[in-house]
């Protein structure tokens, strides 16, 4: 069976990050999020998968190819405007026969689910879908069952108004009259799948399942889906990896090629460090995702926190993380655990100060000595005082 693999999203709730590179290929574990998501697809069977892509395309295009890297054919359908998963799914209509498989590019999910959709939806011949438990349905699509049928799916309905805490995981076993339908389905502008799935009714199955389920939606699972993934993964340092006999690097870390961590850095569990990173001495880094050619400097402490590609955070920064609460397209979510990000090319200089939860942007600076909080644009300056 063939796996297409919704790929062609910017995630703007992750901005500054996916202004240079689109959701799928944020880093977990110093992979793509995309490739863990291909790797369950192939360990449920799949050796055939549709990317449909879109935003920044090329970032996708050139680190899967072919495919062949990862053993699987992968082929590539282009959504040029994104109008909802519905059309995404639409544009890989080409390139599907028969039954096939549809996945969300920015969830991770236990092959044994992906396994168990394909397993229903060749035996029974019906539209088929997973559903998780979670402690916050309302965030998500909120599916209520009938044993095994599903009765009926609501889009982040009011939290009062929710009688289950079953969701919709985002996988999906169709078969091409799913193209039909999305066609005669009116929108209002973007097409979603589940507006399909609502009309299938009592002929929609749901697959339950209590596994592994990993969803970044915002800054602060990019660090907790990281954690999660490097504790199954386990440690593992590039071979070039260059760690200092006075440094002290534990388990539950990933660092990449080329990393150099100086005497007496600590890294700490959940802290992934991309190529070509560099933590001078007596830093120390815990529960943070530092992109590829960063630099952390001396006697710096960097707790929960994103660090973006070639960003410098200078000697004895502090950004001391914890839990904040913090407010996303007007929404407040409470105490959430976010030290901060810092973007790419950014530069926090010589003691600067980052509280909870702020946002710097992409090739903005912080003087030495500043206090920084809150959202900062892009190209911005902050200056102590």
């Amino acid at each position: 069976m063939q796996a297409v693999i919704l790929a062609a999203g910017e995630g703007t709730r992750l901005r500054p990050l996916t202004r240079t590179r689109p959701k799928p290929m944020l880093p977990i574990g110093n992979r793509p999020l995309l490739e863990h998501v291909l790797e369950a697809g192939k360990a449920a069977g799949i050796d055939e998968f549709v990317f449909v892509v879109g935003y920044k395309r090329e970032r996708i295009q050139s680190h899967f190819g072919d495919g062949d890297d990862w053993d699987v054919d992968i082929e590539y359908a282009v959504q040029e405007t994104q109008l909802g998963t519905g059309h995404a799914l639409l544009q890989a209509e080409p390139h599907v026969n028969g039954n096939f498989l549809a996945l969300n590019g920015d969830r991770i999910v236990e092959p044994s689910a992906i396994s168990a959709v394909i397993d229903e939806r060749r035996e029974t011949g019906r539209p088929v879908m997973a559903v998780t438990r979670h402690r916050n349905p309302e965030n998500y699509g909120v599916v209520e069952l009938d044993g095994q049928t599903v009765q009926s799916i609501e889009e982040k309905p009011p939290a009062y108004t929710v009688k289950t805490d079953y969701i919709n995981a985002g996988v999906y076993g169709l078969g091409e009259s799913v193209f039909d339908d999305l066609r005669a389905t009116e929108s209002d502008g973007e097409l979603e799948i589940t507006s399909v799935l609502r009309d299938y009714r009592d002929a929609l199955r749901a697959i339950r399942f209590d596994g592994l389920w990993l969803d970044v939606s915002y800054h602060w699972d990019i660090l907790s889906v990281n954690s999660r993934m490097l504790d199954r993964m386990g440690s593992k340092p590039a071979e070039r990896a260059a760690i200092h006999d006075h440094a002290t690097v534990v388990e539950g870390t990933a660092l990449g090629s080329d990393v150099r961590v100086r005497p007496g850095a600590t890294v700490l569990p959940g802290t992934s460090l991309g190529d070509n990173v560099e933590v001078g001495s007596n830093a120390v880094l815990s529960n943070s995702v530092v992109l590829p050619d960063a630099t952390i400097g001396d006697g710096a402490v960097v707790r929960d926190c994103v660090v973006g590609e070639n960003a410098s955070v200078g000697a004895n920064v502090t950004v001391e993380g914890g839990e904040t609460d913090v407010v996303v397209d007007a929404t407040v979510h409470g105490d959430v655990r976010l030290g901060g990000v810092v973007g790419d090319n950014a530069a926090l200089s010589g003691g600067v100060t980052v509280a909870p939860g702020t946002v710097l942007g992409n090739k903005a600076r912080a003087e030495s000595g500043a206090t920084v909080s809150g959202w900062i644009e892009n190209d911005a300056i902050v200056r102590r005082g």
